[in-house]
């Protein structure tokens, strides 16, 4: 079923499932999208973050030690 066919088939009451089921089978829902993406920017984050830290607390000890 072409594009068109899909409008057409939207525009029937009732059948929400049935496109879900059918037409988006397999795909990401914009919600979950959303979720992964924030979960993604959080742990790249966190990883910087530590990164910056661990770099800070080498610089105190090199300056410490020489």
């Amino acid at each position: 079923m072409g594009a068109f066919g899909n409008f057409l088939r939207s525009l029937t009451p009732g059948n929400d499932r049935e496109l879900a089921a059918t037409q988006y089978a397999g795909r990401e829902s914009a919600s979950g999208r959303a979720a992964r993406k924030r979960r993604e920017g959080h742990r790249r984050t966190g990883v910087n973050r530590a990164a910056q830290q661990g770099e800070q607390w080498e610089r105190r000890d090199r300056r410490r030690f020489s």
